[in-house]
């Protein structure tokens, strides 16, 4: 997607502050978080950025990352495991890039996990596989 816009420069000084990429890059290096973990989260911060029409995070709380989060879980139909990877993206932006709390996410909808069922066969059954070595006592 290019450059960063003007934008996502720190709100308080714009001329001389570090962009939020580099404040984000030497909190995540400055923690020993692997490049592809780096690069995930950029991309999840990235998102929720342009979601939110390129608003500085500085600028958001609380309400914009609940919204966006619902919003992966409900219009794109995300996984549980993808909303939960965007979720920890934004509270490390959060909480070690910009030093903000935020307050538990009470109206979030999380994406639902699958239910999965054990497979279980009886000894019977496996003893029928047609082609399979069963090992069971006899």
């Amino acid at each position: 997607m290019g450059q960063a816009p003007d934008s996502l420069r720190d709100s308080s000084n714009a001329s001389n502050a570090p962009r939020l990429i580099e404040r984000f890059r030497a909190a995540i290096r400055s923690r020993h978080y692997s490049r592809r973990t780096e690069k995930t989260y950029w991309f999840w911060i990235r998102y929720f950025i342009f979601h939110n029409n390129k608003r500085h995070p500085a600028e958001m709380g609380a309400p914009e990352v609940t919204a966006f989060l619902s919003w992966l879980a409900t219009d794109r139909n995300v996984a549980a495991a993808t909303q939960n990877q965007a979720l920890a993206a934004l509270l490390f932006l959060y909480k070690a890039v910009l030093e903000r709390d935020l307050p538990w996410f009470d109206d979030l909808v999380r994406a639902k996990r699958p239910v999965r069922l054990p497979v279980v066969l009886s000894e019977a059954e496996v003893r029928n596989c047609s082609g399979i070595r069963t090992y069971l006592p006899r």
